[in-house]
């Protein structure tokens, strides 16, 4: 009598979605973070930032990363303790991502102090991992049902404010390193830079309700034009600013600063931030 065949089992399809996420998420760790790679003003910041600052700001971007990976992040997850997860993993990534990159530029070397190696590396990990974390909705080819559910959790007032916040930090700690910002805030009249305050609204309001742009926030019904600015444009803006002050409190930027030159920075820095909070959608 022939025996029956063993069943054969099924493919370990988790570990190969998992390791086929961890690919991805290198990819958007270096694709996110390469321009300030490639920054020597970061390079710089990393041997100079105070530490206490520094460790701050590490800890606040991972509550960054937790609130993220509801939102759509590294992997699916389910519950609090998987965002905590998803959010380790993706820091994980981006302190891999960046060591291997400055080493490979010969930013970090043998003789390199090792404080200078480590703040390097730490400051540099911020904008690798928020690629690591949002890899898997940039640099695959459209959203299934699944993953269609997952973002609606983004839903709410709440919701909103939280990715306008992550927008905005990513795009202002893009350029807040640079001397520009200085530069440019010093050299702007009081009126270009009551223009600035004015256009950093208009685009702010124009990108989320106005613009046409893909995954671009619906106006909420029975909001008018007014209700909207003083709910969405009014909060955004500030959130940005806010964002953008603490960036430039963490770089330093404020020691030893008159308030009048602080202001010019901040409403530099602004209109970055207003821009990154406005698409924050688009890229979550």
């Amino acid at each position: 009598m022939a025996t029956k065949p063993a069943p054969t089992p099924p493919p370990a399809t988790g570990d190969k979605e998992y390791a086929l996420g961890l690919a991805r998420a290198f990819g958007g760790a270096i694709i996110f973070a390469l321009p300030l790679l490639m920054t020597m003003e970061m390079w710089s910041l990393g041997s100079s930032v105070r530490p206490e600052r520094l460790c701050l700001f590490l800890i606040l971007n991972f509550v960054i990363l937790v609130g993220l990976s509801r939102f759509g992040g590294f992997e699916r997850t389910m519950s609090v303790g998987e965002d905590m997860l998803d959010a380790l993993a993706a820091y994980g990534v981006g302190i891999l991502a960046s060591a291997a990159i400055l080493a490979l530029f010969g930013v970090l070397g043998a003789g390199t102090p090792l404080h200078d190696i480590l703040g390097k590396i730490a400051i540099q990990s911020v904008p690798a991992s928020f690629g690591a974390m949002l890899a898997r909705k940039q640099l695959t080819g459209g959203e299934s049902e699944e993953d269609e559910a997952h973002a609606l959790r983004s839903a709410g007032y709440g919701g909103q404010l939280f990715l306008m916040l992550a927008g905005a930090l990513f795009l202002a700690f893009n350029v807040a390193p640079t001397e520009e910002m200085i530069l440019i805030g010093f050299q702007m009249s009081v009126w270009q830079s009551l223009a600035l305050v004015l256009v950093s609204l208009l685009l702010l309001h124009a990108l989320v309700f106005a613009a046409g742009l893909a995954g671009e926030e619906e106006a909420p019904e029975g909001y008018g034009l007014g209700r909207r600015f003083l709910a969405y444009t009014i909060p955004g803006y500030g959130i940005g600013l806010l964002v953008s002050l603490y960036v430039l409190w963490t770089f330093g930027r404020t020691d030893g600063t008159g308030l009048g030159e602080i202001a010019g920075t901040l409403i530099v820095l602004g209109f970055p931030a207003a821009v990154g909070a406005a698409i924050a959608r688009l890229v979550v």
